[in-house]
């Protein structure tokens, strides 16, 4: 796809109403800190449209981005970030959950995992939690520019044993840096958004 326009069309607190979309949404969930804000910026080829930060725990909201008035990207919030209290995670999660279940436009769940540790017990939860609300989560291999080449595939063995990921699942490693595996997740998504295009045809 190429990249148009992109608007944060609606921002979303504990308290808001969900939009109802008419178009395709991709959500994107992942730990805090785990390079959301930076994926979201490299697939749409903006410096700071998603607002990366040094603090982990920043994105607090629901955040719909409209590209080119074809799709959304959702970027949920960071979970697992240890300084939030009980009562602040606890409603972050009830948040994300009523958009899983509500949305009626969510086609994927990205799950963004941190290629250089095994993933965490946190990551585990998640994986697990998206399988049951009925999705299959396409994962992400984050901070790739990290590690040396020749740990690549180890390090992606290590992540699928310890997610226990379902055959078939699709991983793709990235780099916010070198932008590696930006051209494969795009590949991903536009042959999404053409076999809706193609079912709307019919």
């Amino acid at each position: 796809m190429v990249i148009r326009n992109v608007l944060l069309e609606t921002v979303c607190g504990v308290t808001s109403s969900l939009p109802e979309n008419s178009l395709p949404e991709f959500a994107f969930a992942g730990k805090s800190n785990v390079g959301k804000s930076s994926l979201i910026n490299a697939l749409l080829n903006r410096k700071s449209l998603a607002r990366t930060s040094a603090s982990p725990g920043k994105t607090q909201t629901i955040n719909f981005y409209n590209i080119n008035g074809e799709c959304y990207f959702v970027d949920l919030p960071g979970y697992g970030y240890a300084k939030a209290n009980e009562e602040v995670k606890a409603k972050w999660g009830k948040m994300v959950e009523r958009y899983l279940h509500s949305s009626k436009m969510l086609k994927i769940v990205f799950l963004l995992i941190d290629i250089r540790h095994a993933p965490s017990s946190n990551d585990v939860l998640m994986y697990r939690w998206i399988l049951d609300q009925g999705f299959s989560p396409v994962i992400i291999a984050t901070k790739l520019d990290k590690i040396k080449r020749s740990q690549v595939t180890s390090l992606l063995k290590q992540l699928k044993d310890t997610l226990k990921v379902r055959p078939g699942t699709e991983v793709f490693p990235f780099s916010s840096v070198s932008k590696q595996g930006r051209d494969e997740i795009w590949e991903y998504l536009d042959g999404f958004l053409q076999g809706d295009a193609a079912e709307e045809v019919e």
